[in-house]
């Protein structure tokens, strides 16, 4: 076995791969970017390398930094997480070149599974089902064009390098194929350095399920069983959950062995991961193999009760797995949400800045449940612009699927994150998602139940009625603070706040009563239901957890003027707490509008002007493409939104934007 190993990745996998490696009694090296030198991981690794500029092409991307920095610490070997070097067939060679194991599959299944094109004629030749699509190099917008009118719209235009979303375009029309086809390369070449694509069908109302496959140097490969992540958005995974509720066990088996058989026709000795778009009626196709560990990947250990990473140390270390396919045991049901650092509300564009607040839900064991948070952030800690912008990713186990569902909105609840923006409150609206709970999935998803974006909707119902109590139970315990404030003109035992009060929430009036009890308070509404709210909470603390009724719930707070801001369930609302005569004053005062301009384009999102697409005294319509803005390595076109004239433009191609920076204005 090892005795040092070097991580070259960052973040989130970079702290994962160390806990295990720290478990198993082998020392760790960490490498960081300029922007990354006081990242988690370099405080958690043994030893740490500086390797260059923040930029991933001038450091996490260069091959000989890395293998100078074994050469430096001597480590044996490197474990490459998921993205970066992970997947480039050079990596494995030089590592080899130098005396040091690479802790993934061997050069030559990489080079077999890692190119998109040459993967599907191994899949083929495997008798493993494919896609119709053209698996030769496309050279024009008009050769993508042609092929896409021969194998019939939609097609979907892939980077053959491609992963993780990158380089990738749904096209339903021939203009739609050309646009489709300028971006995916641009985004291929500098995500992979390599801008091959390739075209395929693209299944209408598909499901995406994948099969992680784990085999070693004697020849020996198995399935731990699948995993569901058909919730995404832009072909980017969202929601991964482990199994599938789509799968019997029979079309399970089917994949399984299909997924072995390709596995073995490549010699494939490491984890690595089998995709397949599924039909609704359980057909399914190779769509791409990962010859790499997953970002999902823990779902599956939750269910198997296996850690990958030490599988994979095991298995490159030269060790025999430590189990067949039959001892492979399936038990309960993990749900995996993924946090991000975007703004829902704005499309989900990305968001940078420093984390003032971060408070993930506690992990281990929380009653049938089992929280876990994998995350390579802490408070104080900055987002860069320059990475991928996953936070943490939050998983739940449960014995049943829906418990694990409940599991894990709880625990998007109790996470308070704040400084920047981030997708919380999208995940808990999806858990409460209705279609979501029955499991009537397709990657068509949140496209097709959002279709306008999304907005945190007001509190209705049940929901409701938990935000409304615990608002009341807040105003009567800062009361109560308030009354031992020293140095009052008054003694506070003269001191009587009244029962009657009315809950404004999001412009609902909710009359209650309000009365002490030894285990909190009654809140009790006019049409006489009384709910018992007990809690810990203190004022200043940004997770309100306790019971209401006999529920068990957790609510973001955030102190307003007179009043809170609350968030749970997916839902945010404003609340304030009036006795009935401040109440009825409240309703008299009037409200303030806030004035706005569509005469300018804002930068939506900290970014790299990539190209500005028009110029000054140019008509453009409703739609038309104006600008490309790179940030956390996905170009996003911003297109006018009114018929009008650009008069004056004030960024240009190669700018480094802020949020909201002007790009141009409108006549």
């Amino acid at each position: 076995m090892f005795d040092k190993i070097l991580i070259a990745n960052r973040g989130e996998i970079a702290c994962r791969v160390i806990k295990t490696a720290r478990r198993m009694g082998i020392k760790t090296v960490a490498v960081y970017s300029d922007a990354d030198r006081d990242a988690v991981h370099v405080a958690m690794a043994d030893e740490a390398v500086h390797i260059g500029p923040a930029p991933a092409a001038q450091s996490y991307l260069v091959i000989e930094k890395i293998v100078e920095a074994c050469k430096k610490t001597g480590a044996q070997a490197v474990h490459p997480g998921y993205g970066f070097l992970s997947e480039r067939e050079a990596f494995p060679k030089a590592l080899a070149e130098a005396g040091i194991v690479f802790i993934g599959p061997n050069p030559g299944a990489i080079a077999a599974m890692g190119d998109k094109i040459e993967s599907k004629k191994a899949a083929a030749a495997a008798q493993v089902s494919t896609v119709p699509g053209y698996l030769g190099v496309i050279d024009s917008p008009e050769h993508a064009v042609k092929i896409a009118d021969e194998i019939g719209y939609p097609v979907m235009i892939k980077a053959s390098a491609g992963g993780g979303g990158k380089g990738m375009r749904i096209a339903h029309s021939a203009d739609e194929v050309a646009e489709g086809f300028a971006r995916a390369k641009s985004e291929a070449s500098s995500s992979f350095g390599d801008d091959r694509v390739f075209v395929e069908k693209f299944i209408t109302d598909p499901r995406h399920i994948e099969i992680q496959v784990i085999g070693d140097k004697h020849g020996n490969v198995i399935y731990l069983g699948e995993r569901e992540c058909s919730i995404q958005r832009r072909n980017q995974k969202v929601i991964e959950e482990a199994p599938s509720p789509l799968l019997d066990a029979e079309t399970r088996a089917k994949m399984g062995e299909q997924a072995v058989a390709l596995a073995k026709a490549v010699n494939y000795d490491s984890a690595g991961t089998v995709e397949f778009v599924a039909g609704q009626d359980k057909s399914f196709y190779f769509l791409e193999m990962n010859t790499r560990l997953q970002v999902e990947h823990p779902v599956t250990e939750m269910i198997t009760g296996l850690d990958l990473v030490e599988l994979m140390i095991r298995v490159a270390a030269g060790e025999k797995l430590p189990l067949s396919q039959d001892q492979v045991k399936l038990d309960g049901w993990a749900v995996e949400s993924r946090v991000y650092a975007e703004d829902p509300t704005r499309n989900f564009l990305p968001s940078i800045g420093r984390l003032t607040t971060y408070l993930p839900p506690e992990e281990g064991r929380q009653g049938h449940a089992i929280v876990r948070n994998d995350t390579g952030v802490e408070e104080g800690g900055e987002i860069a612009i320059h990475y991928d912008p996953m936070i943490a990713k939050l998983v739940t186990w449960a014995p049943t699927r829906l418990e694990a569902i409940e599991a894990q909105a709880e625990a998007l609840d109790a996470f308070a994150i704040d400084g920047i923006r981030h997708n919380i409150p999208f995940l808990a609206a999806l858990m409460a998602h209705p279609r979501w709970r029955e499991g009537q999935l397709s990657t068509g998803f949140i496209a097709e139940e959002f279709p306008e974006g999304f907005q945190a909707p007001e509190p209705a119902g049940e929901v409701a009625r938990r935000m409304m109590a615990a608002a009341a139970a807040i105003d009567h315990q800062l009361n109560q603070r308030k009354r031992g404030i020293s140095g009052q003109m008054r003694d506070p035992a003269l001191l009587k706040f009244e029962r009657d009060r009315v809950v404004i929430l999001s412009g609902q009036s909710y009359p209650v009563t309000v009365d002490p009890h030894e285990d909190g308070v009654v809140v009790t509404e006019e049409d006489g239901a009384a709910h018992l709210v007990a809690s810990d909470w203190r004022p200043g603390e940004p997770v309100w957890t306790g019971t209401i009724g006999a529920q068990r719930t957790a609510i973001q707070v955030r102190s307003l003027l007179n009043g809170v801001a609350l968030q749970h369930a997916g839902c945010a609302a404003e609340a304030r707490v009036y006795t009935r005569r401040e109440a009825e004053l409240a309703a008299l005062m009037p409200v303030k509008e806030q004035a706005g301009s569509g005469k300018q384009v804002l930068c939506p999102m900290p970014g790299l002007v990539k190209q500005i697409l028009v110029k000054e005294g140019q008509e453009v319509k409703n739609g038309e493409p104006i600008a490309v803005v790179e940030a956390m390595k996905m170009e996003n076109v911003l297109r006018a939104e009114r018929d009008a004239t650009v008069s004056k433009i004030h960024a240009k191609e190669g700018d480094s934007l802020a949020v909201d920076a002007v790009i141009l204005e409108f006549a």
